[in-house]
């Protein structure tokens, strides 16, 4: 019988780019439901709303079937408990990377012993995307279709370029 408890993709998201995207297909194929969960965080000062980014999201994942996303607020392992998920899954792009998410799963793990965090390395083209990035070249006019989904890039253009 198939694990009806989701894999967890949680992160800020702001915005998504295809280093993500990549990241939520290959964990589309390994867990029978991921659930894309968009970090709500007042201190954090991001350009899309969240219900812009998880909108942007829901776009950019509407061909996988078994891809969900909300938002949350509060300490990811509380919202695991509540949505049943035993696994959080994240991305690596570099060592840099590793050491951070290494430090907040062994404290995840220590909140919430049964939760468990996989991580899965990035492909090298998607290595130096960054959404810290892609909003900077975004804002100086910088082409970055080829680095987020259609719909970030229009939102984008429109946060940036627009008359």
């Amino acid at each position: 019988m198939a694990d009806p408890a989701p894999a967890l993709y949680p992160g800020s998201f702001d915005p998504i780019t295809n280093g993500h995207l990549d990241v939520i297909e290959r964990a589309a194929k390994l867990f029978d439901h991921v659930l894309v969960a968009v970090a709500d965080n007042n201190a954090k000062n991001a350009l899309f709303s969240t219900e812009d980014r998880v909108s942007l999201i829901r776009q950019s994942v509407s061909s996988l079937p078994n891809v969900q996303v909300t938002s949350f607020k509060g300490l990811l392992v509380d919202f695991a408990a509540a949505s049943g998920a035993r696994v959080v899954v994240r991305g690596l792009r570099a060592v840099t990377d590793f050491e951070y998410e290494f430090q907040m799963a062994l404290m995840n793990k220590t909140l919430r012993p049964d939760l468990e965090t996989i991580f899965l390395a990035s492909r090298e083209v998607f290595t130096y995307v960054s959404s810290r990035v892609i909003k900077e070249v975004a804002r100086l006019g910088g082409d970055v279709t080829r680095m987020v989904p259609a719909p970030v890039a229009a939102a984008l253009a429109a946060k940036f370029h627009a008359p």
